[in-house]
């Protein structure tokens, strides 16, 4: 495995977290350089993505390197049979570094293990989604002043949202209290509550999405409830629609509290939210970009705050 590969959030420590998202505030001020002159970086998508793929490729190209790759796998060899396993050894002989997107879980991880070549996880499957989390944290950071001691409201899917389990393992270093607001069906999985309680990180389960929670959070996470994580419709069909945020809900919220999502949004965000100051998910995208810069930076030796 190439030791700058991220294919998990705890693969970095806290230290190489802050640092990551120093360089990404540069990158915000400076995002034009030729660090990757003469680079080529592969986006290997066999999950549909826009928001992830568009800014690791932007990224690149902001850095003035080349993207090779694809964004639908039906296009490539892998719908003839070919194996992971080949696809990434194949790919490794053109580029230098490969960000991939995969629907099984530990996808990433195999990669970095039949290759040299280092890998980003841009997602696999209910997992982790690390470059997600770390422009969260960026987020987080730039609109709270700090990651410390922040009340973190985590709402709607938590059994497959692999941001949300991302964002908890990364939120260990800074004393955070979570908010767990699901159905029965989508509750946060033992894993992740069970990394709360031998991290000592405090957290609460709520099935009720109350003004209460509402108005003493920091920062207030939605998340989509992810049709194609579910193989029973009808059980998707029954909780797609149960927690939906709008403008009325935020009257009494902190001022400074901020509405964060992944994205795509489809019901679970009103409309009349995006024009009110406390939403942010548009502008936590954006910095998404200045994040995956400074990954794809560490990922090839590269530190411009050296």
């Amino acid at each position: 495995m190439n030791q700058n590969s991220l294919v998990s959030i705890s693969d970095i420590s806290r230290e190489e977290i802050l640092h990551i998202l120093d360089v990404a505030a540069y990158f915000e001020r400076n995002p034009n350089h030729k660090l990757l002159d003469g680079k080529v970086v592969a986006t290997l998508f066999f999950e549909p993505s826009t928001r992830t793929r568009l800014s690791f490729e932007t990224a690149v190209n902001r850095l003035a390197g080349r993207v090779i790759g694809f964004s639908d796998a039906a296009t490539t060899s892998s719908s003839k049979g070919e194996t992971l396993k080949d696809t990434i050894k194949m790919v490794s002989n053109y580029v230098d570094l490969i960000i991939m997107r995969h629907y099984l879980e530990g996808a990433a991880r195999y990669a970095t293990e039949v290759t040299d070549t280092p890998i980003i996880n841009a997602g696999d499957g209910a997992h982790q989604h690390p470059s997600q989390t770390m422009l969260d944290l960026y987020s987080i950071r730039k609109t709270q002043g700090t990651l410390k001691d922040q009340t973190i409201t985590l709402v709607g899917d938590l059994k497959y949202g692999r941001t949300v389990h991302s964002l908890i393992m990364a939120m260990k270093y800074f004393n955070p209290t979570f908010r767990f607001v699901a159905c029965n069906e989508l509750q946060m999985p033992e894993v992740y509550k069970q990394f709360c309680r031998d991290n000592g990180i405090a957290f609460s389960e709520h099935t009720d999405f109350s003004s209460d929670v509402i108005n003493s959070s920091d920062i207030i996470y939605m998340t989509r409830v992810q049709r194609e994580r579910f193989t029973d419709i009808d059980e998707y069909e029954r909780v797609k629609n149960i927690y939906t945020l709008n403008a009325s809900m935020l009257q009494d919220a902190k001022e400074n509290m901020r509405i964060l999502h992944p994205l795509p949004r489809v019901n679970e965000i009103a409309q009349d939210v995006d024009d009110d100051p406390h939403a942010y998910y548009f502008d936590q995208a954006r910095n998404g970009l200045y994040v995956r810069q400074a990954l794809i930076c560490r990922a090839l030796g590269i530190d411009i705050l050296k």
